[in-house]
């Protein structure tokens, strides 16, 4: 395959994460209110709202929980968090809404597992 083939198989991959995650969340309550958030500090893949309780999701499709969680390393959540104070910055309602990084794992043949305040800002 070529990496031009790959580049394309990786990027649907997760857009097809992403639609699962937010699928997930969605059936827990909470409102998608952004995809694929980009500025140019770096990307959030969802923004999901319910009540003043904000998550700022990264979704991850590994094998395993824990390499999901291992790939949320320190230069991926310095890029989340520039990226959530920008988009924070533009809420007309900022001063009363509460921030969370979560993160939801695409696992093969699994529900998508969601971890709650996988960092904290």
């Amino acid at each position: 395959m070529s990496e031009l083939g790959k580049r394309h198989k990786a990027y649907r991959r997760g857009h097809s994460a992403e639609r699962l995650a937010a699928l997930a969340l969605m059936l827990k309550g909470y409102r998608i209110v952004d995809r694929r958030y980009r500025t140019k500090l770096g990307e959030i893949d969802l923004i999901a709202r319910r009540g003043n309780t904000v998550l700022i999701v990264e979704v991850k499709a590994w094998a395993t929980l824990e390499q999901a969680m291992d790939s949320v390393n320190a230069l991926t959540m310095r890029r989340i968090e520039a990226a959530a104070d920008q988009w924070l910055a533009r809420q007309p309602d900022h001063a009363s809404l509460s921030l969370r990084f979560d993160l939801v794992a695409i696992l093969p043949w699994r529900w998508p597992v969601h971890v709650p305040a996988v960092f904290t800002a």
